[in-house]
């Protein structure tokens, strides 16, 4: 197998989670781009059908369904939609998640549980869903985690996300104990630990701190368009298949400045 064929991905299927915009849709792109069949799923119809447009006017297959990944209840009707439709799924992008900023010591219980919920439980159950249902009797797959480099130390004063900290953080982890136990049954689990990107959920933000990051970041910019792609594609595909339990951090090198 030369070093094309093992970044191709034609003839698999890949779910994205939270995949109708920001980064999941960056990642879904990137997939179909390298020649996989994509399901998005997120909670809003509207959305994901502008992004299985936009997804499908680029030649890429696309399933999206429209699931809220806070209700685990609606985990297995997602799963199946995309196994109806495709009989498999190869790759899964646990990207879905939720932020939430307050000071620690006045943190409303209702956003942390939402936050818990979404970014860990969620992560967990879809997992253990798919793996069980099709990578495991298969003794196939690829597991995809979307952390942050949130997860991985705290944050300045101004940065009250505790939550959000504390889920990523548990991400981290959650895919290097994934890994350890599934590993007999040949699936990868590793994560991607994205720093500052533009998006809906770090706009706010980015507008009153973003100079300062880029001023500290050593390659000097934030994350653009494309800059998750690469990183995807390559845990995605058979160029990966040696690596397992591991923590990528897509950051411009922010996170060894500090």
């Amino acid at each position: 197998m030369n070093v094309k064929q093992l970044f191709d991905l034609s003839g698999k299927i890949a779910l994205v989670t939270g995949g109708s915009r920001g980064l999941g849709l960056q990642m879904a792109e990137a997939l179909g781009g390298m020649g996989a069949k994509v399901a998005i799923a997120a909670r809003k119809a509207d959305e994901l059908e502008e992004a299985k447009a936009r997804l499908e006017a680029g030649g890429i297959e696309t399933l999206s369904v429209a699931a809220d990944l806070s209700r685990p209840e609606q985990i297995p009707a997602l799963t199946d939609a995309v196994l109806g439709k495709y009989g498999v799924i190869d790759i899964l992008v646990n990207n879905a998640g939720a932020n939430w900023a307050a000071p620690a010591e006045d943190y409303p219980d209702a956003a942390w549980h939402k936050l818990m919920r979404l970014n860990v439980d969620a992560t967990f159950f879809l997992s253990r869903e798919i793996g069980r249902r099709c990578m495991i009797p298969r003794r196939s797959g690829k597991i995809i985690n979307i952390a942050s480099v949130a997860g991985l130390s705290g944050n300045p004063p101004e940065l009250r996300t505790v939550a959000y900290n504390a889920s990523k953080g548990a991400v981290v982890n959650f895919t290097r104990a994934l890994a350890a136990e599934w590993g007999r049954h040949n699936i990868n689990v590793n994560a991607l630990c994205p720093g500052f990107f533009p998006s809906k959920m770090t706009r706010g933000l980015l507008s009153q701190i973003g100079d300062r990051i880029v001023a500290t970041t050593p390659l000097g910019r934030l994350g653009g368009d494309e800059d998750l792609m690469g990183a995807a594609v390559f845990l995605a595909s058979a160029a990966s298949r040696h690596i397992t339990g591991q923590i990528i951090t897509v950051d411009g090198g922010a996170s060894i400045a500090r």
